[in-house]
């Protein structure tokens, strides 16, 4: 009985004493201010409370954090010609405290997506402007290593305005870790990369492959369910999301539902996606004339059903993060240059904002992590 009961105990001192952080990124280019930012998220009532920021980089449009929560890692000097950088910070929990490590050159211009391996052993990051792949290594200390391998593209797709070359705009490990998934905008495809962490160059060239999405869609970001199944990939320019199973290395489309309502004709301008910790909801933002997020229910068969829309109370909803309990939805506004919380309804999947929202100048891009 004393066994279970201490197990009992540490069970509750784990829920009530662990923290929730969220970490946002920024563009600061043309404003004297911060460039990453860090709040701590009450895990009751959704209020962000700022703990540290750092002004030492210029324009970390896109972060993300180590599997261990030590390290926050970002593609930063985005937007600036011929420049392009991925940078390393360490997080202290205890002390609160976020400190520069290094830098390495992007190998690309306007590096807007960067992810890391499950072993915390290697980053992949993504350029748009020069499209391409580029990937390091990441040391003990959570610095990283000079480049290691990068593959760059060219051809791009219909859009003259939008794709005359190509684009990449995100790079997603599968749930086990084995393949990594390029979105690419300019050349509406998608590109599929065996990883092998063992490897000095991990990226597998020779048996890589893609699939074309519809021409002019404009492929985004990507997301896998959490048995690696199923992806679902946002299309900026078409305003829809795509449905695939996934099954040996390789995707099928089984459905494509738009992010907007029917009466919304053009000007789509859709942005990020991320499915519940349940597993019951996808969630995606719309920019442009709509400006919120719209809420599909994922059914047995892993197609969506919409169920409605939620306005973002601000403009240019560029990322959303979901916390790690599934409890709260946070949204970056960089036009309107704020951050707001939402409260998640875990039966109906509805959303309800919550307190008030928090001014972040050009804010882009978050990410949370429980501690």
């Amino acid at each position: 009985m004393k066994k279970y009961l201490k197990l009992f105990t540490v069970f509750i001192f784990a829920n009530v004493y662990s923290q929730q952080y969220v970490f946002f990124g920024s563009y600061n280019w043309d404003k004297n201010s911060e460039g990453i930012y860090v709040y701590e998220l009450d895990n009751k009532t959704g209020k962000l409370t700022k703990v540290t920021s750092v002004k030492n980089i210029v324009n970390p449009s896109y972060i993300t954090i180590s599997p261990d929560g030590k390290y926050i890692y970002a593609s930063s000097e985005s937007k600036i010609e011929n420049a392009g950088s991925v940078s390393a910070f360490s997080f202290d929990k205890e002390t609160k405290n976020l400190r520069y490590l290094n830098q390495q050159n992007s190998g690309g211009e306007n590096p807007v997506y960067v992810s890391v391996h499950k072993n915390g052993k290697w980053l992949v990051n993504g350029n748009y402007t020069d499209a391409g792949l580029s990937v390091y290594p990441l040391l003990e200390d959570g610095k990283i290593d000079s480049l290691k391998q990068i593959v760059n593209f060219s051809e791009g797709s219909i859009n003259p305005d939008r794709q005359t070359k190509a684009h990449i705009h995100s790079a997603v490990f599968s749930p086990d870790f084995n393949t990594i998934l390029f979105t690419d905008l300019g050349a509406d495809k998608i590109r599929i990369y065996p990883f092998n962490s063992s490897q000095q160059k991990p990226l597998n060239e020779k048996e890589s492959s893609f699939i074309k999405t519809k021409a002019g869609s404009g492929p985004r970001h990507l997301i896998f369910s959490k048995d690696g199944k199923t992806a679902y990939c946002i299309e900026e320019m078409a305003g829809e999301v795509s449905v695939y199973s996934f099954e040996e290395n390789k995707l099928t489309e089984i459905q494509k539902i738009a992010t907007h309502p029917s009466k919304i004709k053009n000007g789509f301008e859709s942005s990020d996606l991320h499915i519940s910790p349940d597993g019951k909801f996808l969630y995606a933002t719309n920019r442009g004339k709509e400006n919120n997020i719209a809420i599909f229910k994922i059914k047995p068969d892993k197609t969506l059903e919409t169920i409605g829309y939620q306005k973002t109370y601000g403009k240019h909803p560029r990322t959303f993060a979901i916390d790690d309990t599934g409890s709260f939805l946070i949204v970056t506004n960089v036009a309107t240059e704020n951050a707001v919380v939402f409260k998640m309804n875990k039966e109906s999947g509805a959303l309800k904002k919550v307190g008030r929202s928090v001014k972040i100048t050009n804010v882009s891009c978050v990410k949370t992590k429980m501690y």
